[in-house]
């Protein structure tokens, strides 16, 4: 299977490329980066993709939610499947994606890990059970230099939680100014940004005589790299539709 890497010197796309380098079955044979000089590669990186020249199977994506229109263009021209793992996308974004994927494979999801998504699961099924007598709190922790806040896996938790309760909670964002109690239909968002934490969220479940928390914490960047070659080998052939890691965990 051959790969682009898109936002391969970053963070992510560096530990992807030494993953990939120790794998039979896949290879990165291009790479797009808006710095193209910052790391050297064993393969070609362009600063745009319409400088691409390589064949490719599956374009992996952990840059930024700009580039979506590039990525969609560029994935519905030469046939590509898309593995989108950036975060912090608008309803606007995701609706272009969603219309994308009627012409090509497009897998996103705000958190590549399987354990992440295996908590969806979990939390969802504790919401229906505790929502009557307990309050919902999340905590999400990461690094200094992460550029959105709440992360999209706290959205993710959240929105999974909602889903299961028919919609009834509201999101908060923090209690900043706020003079008034907690209402009942309330979900608390924290963000803690410091130091070099890679991720780690919490789901609160406080109750009158008991409290549960359902925690995940990653320990390494590659985490998401495993999950995202996953994910690429799941999209591999696949008919066009918009997928999520729901759809790798259940295949």
């Amino acid at each position: 299977m051959r790969v682009l890497l898109h936002g391969c010197n970053g963070r992510m796309g560096q530990t992807l490329t030494k993953i990939i380098s120790t794998l039979n079955d896949i290879e990165v044979v291009c790479g797009v980066d808006k710095d193209t000089t910052k790391f050297i590669n064993s393969y070609p990186v362009y600063s745009k993709l319409d400088e691409v020249k390589e064949e490719v199977d599956v374009l992996i994506d952990f840059s930024n939610h700009t580039c979506l229109d590039s990525i969609l263009e560029y994935g519905k021209r030469n046939k590509v499947a898309l593995v989108i793992c950036t975060t912090g996308f608008s309803e606007e974004e995701k609706n272009k994606m969603y219309d994308a994927s009627k012409f090509i494979p497009i897998l996103n999801s705000a958190n590549m890990s399987l354990g992440v998504n295996l908590v969806l699961s979990l939390v969802s099924q504790a919401a229906k059970v505790l929502y009557e007598n307990f309050d919902i709190e999340i905590i999400e922790k990461h690094h200094n230099q992460k550029l959105d806040s709440p992360s999209g896996t706290a959205l993710m938790i959240a929105d999974a939680i909602n889903k299961s309760l028919e919609n009834v909670l509201n999101y908060s964002y923090g209690r900043h100014s706020k003079t008034q109690k907690r209402e009942k239909n309330e979900l608390g968002i924290h963000a803690v940004r410091g130091g070099n934490i890679v991720g780690e969220h919490e789901v609160l479940f406080a109750g009158p005589f008991e409290n549960i928390e359902i925690k995940h914490s990653a320990l390494s960047r590659d985490v998401f790299a495993y999950g995202a070659i996953k994910a690429a080998r799941y999209l591999f052939g696949k008919e066009n539709g918009f997928y999520t890691m729901q759809d790798v965990i259940n295949s």
